[in-house]
């Protein structure tokens, strides 16, 4: 039985589910320049004659970005050197390209199965009363207004809804270092939903997303392929207040209502190498018995590892925007011999110190905290 959800297909792990291009995107501003417009490849580039803003690495690309660039061409030269916010030329792309038809443009997830524009969720009531999405779109109003002029714009209640469409299904297109080098917006992958335990994951080739299966399904059926909309490194609580804050939902995945802590102190018992549960509404009472050994963790040894822990939050926080490899080595030498090496904590300073390795360029590093990672991302 073939539907548009639903194919009597077994998924293997590894396994590319849908291969799609954007509907509309756009380079980070900040890599102008540095990227191509058009592929995101980092090439020799060579400056847009009529805007002098964007970059193309070849006349191919610069031709193949022309039905998206033509309006916007104008428009950049004229409010330069001004930069236009990432978020205003994105929309004002969604806008122009909904104005030459695009509303009728199909994104197909399967042989049959497919998603318009005006099929993607706007969530328009709920960012009536979010103070701070209203503020965003009164201050990009302002500047589209600026940017391409009023009579290019819809009414207010039609623009908020392209505007809610742009930031509830927007994907962050990655580099190969995971490293987010822009925004788009894809039709087909747009029918997958959230979860914090995902099945499918979201990579990417330049501009084009590809779905990859993570885990061996029976059946394709995608109303229950999942990918994770957020970063999978932080706790229940973190996640569920982002997800109510970005998209107005919360999870009620395995992993979003299980009992289980993702705080791991490591087994004393140096035979064992269990982690054992603890709580992090209750540091009073000391953890439970090694569920595989049956050892008791001293007081000392528990009072030890929620000083570190505690001192490893403190500096997450502190390095909230810019890893250190340094501070990230000090943090793990802590953790050594106390937390498992399935501690949410854990993982994230040495996710962190693995970043900051590639950033620095010191590769045999980066090899050695990946090796260390794979244990947390399975």
């Amino acid at each position: 039985m073939k539907t548009k959800f639903k194919q009597v297909l077994p998924v293997r792990k590894g396994s590319v589910l849908l291969t799609e291009r954007p509907f509309v995107y756009i380079l980070k501003s900040k890599l102008r320049g540095d990227r191509c417009d058009n592929c995101f490849r980092r090439k020799r580039l060579l400056k847009c004659s009529g805007c002098q803003y964007v970059y193309y690495c070849n006349r191919d690309c610069q031709k193949e970005s022309w039905a998206d660039h033509k309006q916007e061409c104008s428009n950049l030269r004229r409010v330069s050197p001004r930069i236009v916010p990432d978020a205003a030329r994105l929309l004002a792309r969604i806008i122009f390209k909904l104005q030459r038809g695009g509303d009728l443009e199909k994104g197909y997830y399967s042989e049959t199965g497919f998603r318009k524009f005006k099929d993607l969720m706007s969530h328009y009531s709920d960012l009536k009363q979010d103070q701070k999405r209203m503020e965003h779109f009164t201050s990009l109003y302002g500047v589209l207004i600026d940017f391409i002029g009023e009579s290019n714009l819809p009414n207010s209640a039609e623009l908020m809804g392209i505007y809610g469409r742009m930031c509830v299904n927007g994907f962050n297109i990655l580099d190969p270092e995971m490293m987010s080098i822009g925004t788009g917006i894809y039709l087909g992958c747009s029918v997958i939903d959230h979860s914090c335990d995902p099945n499918a994951v979201a990579v990417f080739e330049g501009i084009i997303i590809h779905i990859r299966a993570v885990k061996d399904m029976p059946v394709l059926d995608w109303e229950k392929i999942f990918i994770s909309y957020i970063d999978l490194l932080n706790f229940p609580q973190d996640r569920q207040a982002e997800l109510q804050a970005m998209y107005y939902f919360l999870c009620d995945c395995n992993l979003c209502t299980s009992i289980q802590s993702p705080n791991m102190i490591l087994c004393p018992n140096q035979d064992c190498g269990q982690g054992i549960s603890v709580k992090q509404q209750d540091h009073e009472q000391l953890p439970q018995p090694c569920p595989s050994c049956g050892v008791y963790i001293k007081a000392d040894t528990y009072k030890k590892y929620l000083e570190v822990e505690e001192f490893t939050r403190h500096h997450l926080q502190v390095m909230k925007d810019i890893a250190y490899l340094d501070v990230c080595k000090v943090c793990l030498k802590k953790q050594q011999g106390l937390f498992h090496n399935l501690d949410l904590l854990h993982v994230k300073v040495l996710d962190l110190a693995f970043e900051s390795s590639i950033e620095m360029g010191q590769w045999e590093k980066a090899a050695e905290f990946g090796q260390e990672l794979v244990p947390g991302y399975q």
